[in-house]
């Protein structure tokens, strides 16, 4: 097994998980409401075990080594990899919307503004870029050089 060059872990911020969590207790209040204590109390038991599965779920790992990149169950041999940018919020942005590539492979988390773009050189892949969400953009990209 080759050492890791770079790792990332994108998990889902806090806030977005108490949002849910909040989400979910409305809904045991609203059993409580109608029914009682007991359906209720199992249904806070269930969407609290279902968060902590979204959470696990919703997490990207992102590894680099001597031979590929890593997103997840994604992987990539480093020689198919090409030019690499960083993208700052505003470049981020336009590139998962206004000038989005359909045919680009998305590991994107709406939670992270910036990322990587990563050309695929090889001619039998008909993917032409890889657009991933990175927090520490600048390491990524130096490891994929």
């Amino acid at each position: 097994m080759t050492p890791v060059r770079f790792r990332e872990v994108i998990a889902p911020p806090v806030w977005l998980l108490a949002f849910i969590y909040f989400l979910f207790t409305s809904l045991s209040v609203s059993i409580w409401a109608a029914i009682g204590n007991n359906p209720a109390l199992w249904c806070q038991i269930f969407l609290t075990v279902a968060l902590m599965f979204i959470y696990v779920r919703w997490r990207m790992v992102i590894e680099v080594d001597e031979k590929e990149l890593r997103i997840n169950n994604a992987h990539i041999e480093l020689r198919y990899l090409g030019d690499t940018r960083v993208l700052e919020s505003d470049a981020m942005r336009l590139m998962r919307g206004r000038d989005a590539d359909p045919a680009n492979y998305l590991a994107i988390r709406f939670w992270c503004s910036r990322g990587v773009i990563v050309r695929v050189k090889d001619p039998r892949d008909h993917t032409p870029n890889w657009l991933i969400t990175s927090k520490r953009g600048t390491e990524l990209a130096a490891a994929l050089r």
